[in-house]
């Protein structure tokens, strides 16, 4: 068999974090990870989809938990639509369900 060394310049920092996910996720190696990647890239068996994770500011986290725990405490009414119709007429504020079960 026939070999190549395939070099990708890269921060030091960032083959320093691939090692340790490789590792977690129970490669021997970084080397070893990418050669399987690469194996089933060329064999046409790995289809890859890539999206980046939502990373909230520390101001809209702390919002965003204090939400939940309003709807979990029952501080805030929750609705559910009876069908399509009603779930469109609320999403378009042609009536507010919610204010009229306060009111």
């Amino acid at each position: 068999m026939e070999k190549t060394v395939l070099q990708i310049p890269m921060p030091m920092v960032w083959r320093k974090e691939a090692e340790k996910e490789a590792y977690r996720q129970g490669f021997s190696s970084l080397q070893e990870m990418v050669r399987i990647i690469l194996r089933k890239i060329a064999a046409r068996t790995l289809h890859m989809h890539i999206e980046e994770a939502v990373q909230l500011s520390t101001r809209a986290e702390k919002r965003y938990l204090k939400m939940q725990e309003d709807v979990r405490s029952g501080k805030v009414a929750l609705y559910e639509a009876k069908d399509v119709n009603d779930l469109m007429d609320q999403l378009h504020g042609r009536k507010n369900p919610v204010l009229a079960k306060i009111s």
